[in-house]
């Protein structure tokens, strides 16, 4: 099954939580803080959105900021994905 996001939305998939923290200290996965960073995994057409022209600024591949509670979270095939729309993220991480 393929998710095909519509309008301006942008399928995101959740970038792995660091297992050792900068002092060599190792995290059990329950003490893992999930990051907000997120991978652009399938970016919708864009288009009229609310009467306005929506211009997709974002392409599979970048590596995004988005809210730690943004958007819809989905489990397909044992991976999980979060659908935003692009006004939610909130920055591209170079």
């Amino acid at each position: 099954m393929k998710l095909k996001p519509l309008a301006d939305r942008v399928v995101l998939k959740r970038t792995e939580a660091e297992e050792k923290t900068a002092s060599g200290i190792f995290l059990t996965s329950a003490a893992q803080e999930k990051p907000e960073v997120f991978e652009v995994i399938v970016v919708g057409p864009g288009g009229m959105v609310d009467g306005n022209e929506v211009k997709m600024e974002v392409k599979p591949g970048d590596k995004v900021l988005a809210g730690k509670y943004t958007g819809t979270t989905v489990k397909l095939e044992g991976e999980e994905y979060t659908v935003v729309r692009q006004s939610d993220i909130l920055a591209i991480v170079e």
